[in-house]
């Protein structure tokens, strides 16, 4: 007896994920035309799911792909944020757009260059719980810091303030719809490259166990750097368009441990090692958020951990594993066929 393996199958099921992915991307791409995201509170929902998002889909890069736990993406957030609004309101770059590009990127690079420079040192020397809890201790510290930074930061009340809008520039939420949209495309097609590439190889292998990786010729402190510095800087882009959605932003705004703690749970939730998975926790975690606590005040944290607990005992790989369960076309629903 010899099992052959049909090797179609992985196709069709890639193709449904493609179908689906480009029906998700259309539907949302085109919701501004049917449905008044400025006005309606969808706009403000599904912008503040895009903004999480993002941040999940680096943490998941981070945990899920290269097997380390960062608890300091809220710092990275926040550094994306006050690069933002600090550029912006000392006028460094002379720019002045509104959403400038230019801000946005160098809100990339700011926390990219914090995380290799933080990176070095801990991921040199700390693995597993120690990286974790040393993250969390320079996110801490990056935290007091625009805290009590006064006159430069603003402080704790905050008075660091986005100058006025470009003249015939309004606030507009639909704008602000369509960069996180934008930038939730571009973070989901950074992981996806990242991890279907060669590098992504090196990262599952590093995840799996770092000494093989190591004695099969990986880098393993590069890779481990540059998953840690690519999601810090996906982070800050979500913290500076964030920045524009507040105008006046403040620490316990930007720096607040839902930007560490809620990716988390949506990446764990929504299925980790996968691209689709941070989007459907994202979707999920929010959803009972936004409306638990309208209907449910007070009681949502409950709703949020009872469906985690049964996504854990029932679905322990996340909901996102629910695909490994599509139909095989014309398969038979079999695995492979039997030959003699």
């Amino acid at each position: 007896m010899k099992l052959i393996p049909d090797f179609s199958r992985v196709g069709r099921r890639k193709l449904i994920w493609a179908i689906v992915a480009a029906v998700v991307v259309v539907f949302f791409a085109t919701l501004p035309f049917y449905y008044d995201v400025s006005e309606g509170e969808f706009g403000i929902f599904f912008f503040t799911v895009f903004i999480y998002g993002i941040v999940a889909q680096g943490w998941n890069l981070v945990a899920g792909y290269t097997g380390q736990i960062s608890l300091g993406q809220n710092a990275f957030f926040g550094l994306g944020a006050f690069t933002t609004a600090l550029l912006w309101f000392w006028d460094i770059t002379h720019t002045g757009y509104w959403f400038d590009p230019v801000l946005m990127v160098l809100s990339m690079v700011a926390p990219a260059i914090v995380a290799i420079l933080v990176g070095l040192p801990l991921l040199s020397r700390l693995r597993g719980d120690y990286f974790s809890f040393g993250t969390l201790g320079i996110g801490m510290i990056i935290s007091v810091i625009f805290l009590n930074g006064g006159r430069i930061t603003g402080g704790s009340e905050g008075k660091l303030l986005i100058k006025v809008m470009p003249e015939g520039v309004e606030f507009n939420l639909q704008t602000h719809y369509w960069v996180s949209f934008a930038v939730a495309v571009f973070a989901t097609a950074v992981v996806y490259f990242l991890t279907t590439s060669r590098v992504g190889l090196a990262l599952k292998a590093i995840r799996e166990d770092e000494v093989s990786a190591a004695s099969h010729g990986i880098n393993v402190l590069k890779y481990k750097i540059m998953s840690f510095a690519v999601a810090a800087a996906l982070a800050g882009i979500a913290g500076s368009v964030y920045c524009y959605y507040l105008l006046h932003p403040m620490p316990m705004n930007v720096f607040n441990m839902n930007f560490l703690f809620l990716p988390l749970v949506m990446v764990v939730l929504g299925g980790t090692g996968t691209i689709v998975g941070p989007w459907i926790g994202a979707l999920i975690v929010y959803l009972i958020a936004w409306y638990g606590d309208k209907f449910f005040s007070g009681w949502h944290p409950v709703i949020l951990g009872v469906v985690m607990i049964l996504v854990m005992l029932l679905m322990p790989s996340g909901l996102a594993g629910l695909g490994e369960k599509l139909p095989h076309w014309g398969a038979g629903g079999s695995v492979g066929r039997r030959s003699k």
